[in-house]
């Protein structure tokens, strides 16, 4: 179901990490008729503001990437603004794509929906059947809620509304806030710092032993467009690389690729989340989606992009 290149295109979120590797890869694909608009034009938590965007503009297809999103410090601290605000979000433009006729919609959701100790890699079978990670289960649920709301779309309106899970994501225009970042630009900015200090030790947060699966968004932006032109069905569909890396080898690869030769240290004061998130992606493979970008090579792609902001 190839998506006309001329259809109008709301890529919510766009000036986010996941947004702005949409808008690069939907360009790149023909689109030209894309409706870009920051929360300082449209603040998609006002509900009101959302139906009348859409009551004019009349977008035929929607990704919906605008999220409050965050790491363990910022979700532990804030759970109640990742729960309000997600929420919102979600249910202003969900309900605003069914009033005014949106053809197709994708639903970006987040591998934290899973249970903490789901089986690995997770399935998206695992959905529901355990306790979530209690740093981040206010965000969870709300993704969850995204995702059931979807479901209640195609069963209620019949509308071929999807859902995606990817999971853990970097890459260009990530968030650097020191407080607020996820782990791999976390861990990459800090390694940084230390280099440029030229600090004889470097501490990251928890222990190190947690492993996690990282892909790059521009792989993303790609399955996106992938799954709204290849899928139609009822269950979300999980977007990984299908390998994951423990912290401590992730840290040994950001200071070979920064150049830091100092000793690093662990906190393990600090939270360490979920202990194994890795993706079961065999949904996605065998409607023929792989991802394209080598992590060594993706970590040395962004830090490039970060020595540009600091």
């Amino acid at each position: 179901m190839q998506l006309p290149r001329s259809a109008r295109v709301h890529l919510a979120g766009h000036r986010g990490l996941v947004g702005s590797a949409l808008v690069r890869h939907f360009r790149s694909e023909g689109f030209e008729d894309l409706m870009l608009y920051g929360s300082d034009r449209v603040d998609l938590r006002e509900r009101d503001a959302v139906r009348r965007l859409y009551a004019d503009r009349r977008p035929r297809v929607v990704v919906l990437a605008a999220a409050r999103v965050g790491g363990i410090a910022a979700n532990s601290a804030r759970p109640v603004d990742f729960l309000s605000d997600n929420l919102r979000i979600q249910v202003n433009v969900l309900d605003a794509a069914r009033e005014f006729g949106v053809e197709r919609l994708l639903f970006l959701g987040s591998s934290c929906i899973y249970p903490k100790l789901a089986p690995q890699p997770i399935p998206e079978s695992a959905l529901l059947t355990g306790a979530l990670e209690p740093t981040n289960d206010a965000y969870a649920i709300a993704k969850i809620a995204g995702l059931l709301h979807v479901q209640a779309m195609r069963r209620q309106y019949g509308l071929p509304y999807i859902s995606a899970m990817p999971t853990n994501l970097y890459g260009p225009n990530d968030n650097l806030d020191a407080t607020t970042s996820h782990v791999l630009p976390a861990m990459l900015q800090r390694t940084h710092a230390a280099h440029t200090r030229g600090d004889a030790t470097l501490t990251h947060w928890g222990s190190g032993t947690p492993r996690r699966e990282f892909l790059h968004v521009d792989d993303l932006a790609r399955a996106c467009l992938f799954l709204l032109e290849n899928y139609d069905g009822d269950a979300p569909v999980n977007v990984g690389c299908g390998e994951d890396i423990e912290l401590r080898e992730l840290a040994e690869l950001i200071a070979e690729t920064v150049g830091y030769r100092g000793a690093v240290a662990w906190d393990t004061t600090r939270p360490d989340g979920t202990p194994r998130k890795l993706l079961d992606t065999s949904v996605i493979n065998a409607l023929g989606w792989k991802p394209e970008t080598a992590l060594r090579d993706g970590v040395r792609r962004t830090y490039d992009w970060l020595r540009t902001r600091l």
